[in-house]
């Protein structure tokens, strides 16, 4: 069908009724994606709900607080046969398992700090679901991410959620603009997550009073590395902790146990100034602690770089940026030199700590809510 260009654009964007665009629901099985899914189906789109199973069926049936699995796949078909649109459930048990669960095991092997979710983001959910959806001939994708994209003078841009507190584009700064002009994220408008229990409760959702997902979903309790010894047995290895000026201070169960920044846990008490894992030594097994002051870092450098700006990343020498390290800190002034298109040093205007290869670093617009695009920190500084 030709679409009419002096019809007016409906709310994803499109110049024709709701009732003529398809748009597919990433479906989790949360409050969150129901209350996208209720809200278009209510608005008169296309809808179709589709939910990944990403990871085993029975061993996560029983488990609350995760997603995409168990008694969230069967949530996610409920709300959908509640509002009256077509559900579906792909099983992704391998894709997940190649593209995210492995490398988090041997990037924690290799002394990295990894972040799983923008991995999923990335080679499941903005990839190969998002080929599903242009298979079943939809508009485009919407999910419940709390993040905005707004239509720029060169195209969508994607811009932090209207709630600071809620905001995820830390987790999505691998969006490519091909995928950003094919996504949609009706939440990222809204002021809390109130608002969105609210509309759950309007709509009669049954998951309306749900808990938020707590942790990674394949990692029961936060339990790291139980979860990395099943994977790679044999991971955990015992060796020594040693000060950064060479004094062996003790002895450890597995460096795969450790992370740096980390105080608490070290089992070596009694000392008059509080140490901090400073490096971990993944051939000599070895974990190495030092003072706070050690942790200290200015030059990150970052690869794998997905830029979002206007310009070239390469065209100028030097951004000035706001960038995140990690998903719950606020960000920092920095200065981002590129050294490639997909490379750069990033120089932080004040030092941070607890900067860790695997960790994302995220570009911001400096005073603004546009996010630039990120990457990922390579090795310590």
């Amino acid at each position: 069908m030709a679409l009419d260009t002096d019809m007016e654009l409906n709310s994803l964007g499109f110049a024709k009724p709701p009732a003529q665009t398809r748009v597919v629901v990433a479906m989790s099985g949360g409050v969150d994606s129901s209350v996208v899914a209720a809200l278009l189906a209510d608005q008169g789109y296309d809808v179709i709900g589709v939910t990944l199973q990403l990871y085993d069926h029975g061993a996560a049936l029983a488990r609350k607080g995760a997603c995409c699995a168990g008694l969230d796949i069967h949530d996610a078909r409920r709300v959908a046969e509640e509002r009256g649109f077509p559900h579906y459930v792909l099983d992704y048990e391998n894709i997940f398992r190649d593209a995210v669960i492995d490398e988090f095991a041997d990037s924690y092997l290799a002394g990295a700090t990894p972040v799983p979710c923008i991995r999923c983001n990335e080679r499941v959910k903005f990839k190969d679901l998002l080929e599903t959806a242009r298979d079943l001939e939809a508009d485009c994708m919407a999910t419940g991410h709390y993040i905005q994209r707004k239509d720029g003078p060169n195209g969508p841009e994607l811009h932090c959620a209207a709630d600071a507190a809620r905001d995820q584009s830390y987790f999505l700064f691998s969006t490519t603009p091909e995928q950003l002009d094919f996504l949609r994220f009706p939440l990222g408008h809204l002021p809390s997550k109130a608002a969105t229990r609210a509309l759950a409760a309007q709509y009669g959702l049954s998951v309306a009073d749900k808990p938020d997902s707590q942790d990674i979903c394949f990692v029961p309790n936060g339990d790291y590395a139980a979860v990395i010894e099943k994977l790679r047995p044999g991971a955990a290895e015992p060796g020594e902790i040693v000060h950064a000026d060479g004094r062996v201070l003790g002895t450890h169960d597995g460096v795969i146990r450790f992370t740096i920044g980390q105080r608490r846990g070290l089992g070596i008490g009694g000392l008059a100034d509080p140490l901090y894992v400073v490096r971990l030594d993944v051939d000599a097994r070895r974990v190495v602690v030092g003072p706070k002051e050690m942790l200290a870092t200015r030059a990150v450098p970052v690869r794998e770089i997905n830029w979002l700006g206007d310009a070239p990343l390469t065209a100028r020498p030097e951004w000035p940026i706001s960038v995140k390290l990690r998903s719950t800190r606020p960000p920092r002034e920095a200065i981002l030199r590129p050294v490639s298109a997909t490379e750069a040093t990033v120089e932080l205007l004040n030092p941070e700590e607890g900067v860790s290869p695997g960790q994302a670093c995220v570009f911001y617009e400096t005073g603004g809510s546009r996010v630039l695009g990120g990457g990922w920190i390579w090795r310590g500084a």
